[in-house]
């Protein structure tokens, strides 16, 4: 009986070891070749289907099944995958592992995890968008556009909405410094090209909402932009790579060469859109809008100690308009009008800047840098024009007059504006924390004489009719100086932490890692003699029970401090309004809510990413504005409160193996309350569609084909000069589609072995390939009764665009 126990006893413990013989544990750490941990890196058995991720000091621990060979892929962006093969791996195997940088030859580059967003700014790859189909020229900004919560609803226009805010709501930085716009622009065919050059551009970084403190005070999105540095390789000495590019809308060139210690970039760019505006439905005019923008970027680092950047921009913008008739038939089918109209006069207009900006960068240690960043922006605008309009409006089926007239339309606007700044920035990085603060000094100076004024004539009569004067239905004019000086800092942290996790023999648990960014921001302007103080916080997590999952949260008090635009207060005496600056204004604010979650995974063992986020603003101080075309125009006081809500969806991945691209669906409700009222939001879009698509022709990487649809409901509106209580129409929904079609000459196909520069490409591009009549603004007829009639005016047709793509 005893030997019979003794042989079930030892039965029992054979099975128990041969049982813990087919599993083993593997642990370590992933390092750079500085010793720095790798965080985030990926670890990989494809064998037996796991994966696990580095904490954030780089260690990883998984349990796995033993075998004769075990093969673990280490891989993260911007290093050399690296790969270890286990001989009968048993019990514990610990391993160190180096990561090398990429030396950026892209036939060694494997990418197997998308970048995590642990904050509420996005990371987005220019490269989605190359030999995309574009009519503005600016594809960073086109780019945006189809993002989760953007919209546009102007194809020749690079502005934006993000979450039922106005265009001025959205900041752009570029290497840390603001950049401004042109005031005076009204239209998108007056737009040029946006100071954002993308051949230059290194790193895109979008947020929505809830954006950190070092971003200034707007209300809506920011948008940072990276400028490159070309350093070489390995053994290289020097590196030089190039582009050309021209086609029916413009041309550009860029150069870029660099050294050990010296980075410079240069691109001129020229843009004509003559072409594309003659497509635009029932107008027959002359259209001559030239232009041309010239950018430098240079980097010098004389050792490790030093960093010296300069960024310069001249951009030169003229718009010459001189229409000549125009035709329209509009209306339903049981109702259909004719509008005529013949044209006499011109606009001619002028948008010229300036842009300077000098950063020299004390590298006190590896992980803390000191930096003074000079920069100026100056502005030159005109805006003038004189036109003379004699219009009939009739019903086409019983030809009876429904109005005829003459309008008058005039301007001089002039403005003068320059914007000098220092900044004082440090940045010290810890094992967990990342902490930076700065402090600027800006001095604006803002000269504007403006004349505006609109005569209408109907039936012989001048409209407004009185019986005994003779007024303007509009008539402006503003003589404003502004001088004036803002104080702004700011003090962030981004901690990274993690708890939890396990690595006992028997089971091996990932820990949950944290992202907290957390800061405060200050402004004082001493024009109002207003103080702001503006908390923001964020949090991110990547679960432990689900590492393909990334959770975010943010909230803030953001404030939309007032300038040129919003400054501009009306008031009217005797038939002509008089534009002042309002010294009692006050920042317009927005509370942020946001709540949103990532979802990584693999379907057909292509990389997928679902993003679904969902928001709430609390608007307060609200300044009430108006939009025409691209123009928007406030009332000059705090007036008014609200709020936008919503929820933003994005999959963004591999529809088509080697290329990427992305669906977006946004869901918004934007009120406010304006005297006692409750209105809609100017820029109340309450569903917007957007979809990017790449692919390549079967067998071959040498076609390539890119589609861009857009659908965005159409936003409220009135007739002009009118209060915005009376917005009680919305436009049709902007609805278009473009297709282009690459080809790649001559050049190695992207993917192959020998990828390289220098490569051609040739392409045809269908804009508005639907030839759908889109509804940009309308024009207003007034009879001698008071009746006014609203006469749609439509954006560009069907037009097509040849392309041609030199990379060197």
């Amino acid at each position: 009986m005893k030997l019979r126990r003794l042989y079930i006893i030892i039965y029992i413990l054979a099975a128990a070891v041969s049982a813990s013989a087919q599993t083993f544990t593997l642990q370590g750490r992933v390092t750079d070749e500085q010793l720095n941990p790798v965080e985030l890196a990926s670890v990989q058995v494809l064998s037996q289907g796991r994966a696990t991720l580095t904490s954030l000091s780089g260690e990883f621990s998984m349990e796995l099944l033993s075998a004769d060979s075990v093969e673990v892929k280490f891989s993260m962006i911007g290093y050399k995958t690296k790969t270890r093969l286990l001989r009968r791996p048993r019990g514990k195997q610990t391993l160190q592992i180096i990561l090398s940088e990429d030396d950026q030859t892209l036939h060694e580059v494997q990418v197997t995890e998308m970048r995590r967003q642990t904050t509420t700014t996005q990371e987005l790859s220019k490269e989605d968008v190359k030999n995309a189909p574009s009519t503005t020229g600016n594809a960073v900004e086109e780019m945006i556009q189809g993002q989760a919560g953007v919209s546009t609803h102007n194809e020749l226009s690079s502005q934006y909405n993000v979450r039922g805010g106005s265009f001025d709501e959205n900041s752009v930085y570029i290497n840390n410094i603001e950049i401004f716009r042109p005031f005076l622009v009204r239209s998108g065919q007056q737009e040029g090209l946006s100071i954002i050059n993308p051949d230059m551009v290194e790193r895109i970084g979008f947020s929505t909402g809830g954006f950190a403190a070092k971003y200034g005070d707007k209300m809506s999105s920011t948008l940072d932009i990276g400028y490159k540095r070309l350093e070489p390789q390995g053994q290289q000495k020097s590196v030089t790579e190039g582009t050309l590019s021209a086609s029916l809308l413009g041309a550009s060139a860029y150069f870029g060469v660099g050294t050990k210690k010296f980075s410079w970039l240069n691109g001129v760019r020229y843009k004509m859109t003559r072409f594309l505006l003659a497509s635009q439905r029932d107008v027959d005019a002359e259209y001559d809008p030239k232009f041309l923008d010239f950018q430098t970027f240079l980097s010098f680092r004389p050792n490790k100690r030093w960093t010296i950047d300069f960024i310069g921009n001249i951009s030169d913008n003229h718009y010459k308009f001189m229409p000549s008739n125009r035709s329209t038939d509009y209306g339903t089918q049981q109702n259909v009008m004719n509008f005529l109209v013949y044209f006499d006069g011109w606009e001619k207009d002028l948008f010229r800047t300036y842009f300077g900006n000098l950063s020299i960068t004390r590298h006190l240690t590896p992980n803390t840098n000191l930096s003074l960043i000079a920069s100026a922006y100056t502005t030159r605008e005109q805006e003038r024009y004189d036109i003379q309009t004699q219009y009939w409006l009739s019903d086409s089926k019983t030809t009876e007059s429904l109005g005829v007239g003459t309008f008058f339309e005039h301007s001089r606007n002039y403005l003068n504006a320059t914007v000098e700044s220092a900044k004082l920035l440090m940045q010290h990085k810890t094992r967990h924390h990342e902490w930076e603060g700065a402090l600027t000094l800006k001095h604006e100076k803002i000269e504007e004489q403006s004349v505006e004024y609109e005569m209408r004539d109907s039936a012989g009569y001048s409209v407004p009719h009185t019986g005994y004067d003779l007024n303007m239905i509009y008539s402006l004019k503003a003589q404003n100086t502004l001088k004036a000086n803002r104080i702004e800092a700011y003090l962030q942290d981004t901690y990274r932490w993690q708890t939890g996790g396990s690595d006992d023999e028997e089971q091996s648990t990932p820990p949950t890692l944290y992202t907290l960014n957390y800061g405060v921001r200050f402004s004082h302007w001493n024009f109002n003699r207003e103080s702001i103080v503006s908390p923001r916080v964020s949090l991110g997590i990547i679960p432990s029970w689900n590492q393909n999952v990334t959770m975010r949260f943010a909230t803030g008090l953001y404030y939309q401090a007032p300038f040129y635009k919003e400054l501009r207060d009306t008031s009217t005496v005797n038939g002509i309004t008089y534009a002042t600056l309002n010294k009692k204004i006050k920042s317009q604010r927005s509370i942020h809510f946001i709540a949103g979650c990532d979802y990584n995974f693999r379907l057909n063992n292509r990389r997928f990413k679902f993003t679904a986020e969902a928001y709430y603003k609390l608007l307060s101080q609200l300044v009430p504005y108006s939009v025409n075309n691209v123009k928007v125009v406030y009332y000059g006081k705090n007036e008014a409160s609200g709020h936008t809500a919503g929820i933003d969806m994005k999959i963004y991945g591999e529809f088509v193996e080697g290329t990427d691209s992305w669906l977006s669906l946004s869901l918004m409700d934007a009120k406010m309350k304006l005297n006692g009222k409750k209105i809609p939001l100017p820029t109340d879009q309450r569903i917007a569609v957007s979809l990017f698509f790449t692919d390549y022709f079967p067998g071959t990487h040498r076609w390539k084909m890119s589609l861009k649809l857009a659908y965005a409901d159409g936003l409220p509106f009135s007739p002009p000069h009118r209060e915005l209580e009376t917005n009680l129409f919305r436009s049709p929904a902007y609805k278009r589609a473009d297709i282009g079609m690459s080809y790649l000459l001559c050049g190695p196909q992207q993917g192959k072995p020998s990828f390289k520069r220098p490569r051609v490409w040739i392409g045809a591009d269908c804009l508005n390939l639907l030839g759908i009549n889109n509804v940009n603004s309308y024009y207003w007829i007034t009879s001698v009764e008071n009746a006014q009639f609203a006469v749609p005016n439509y954006l560009t047709g069907r037009q097509i665009n040849a392309r041609l793509l030199v990379e060197f």
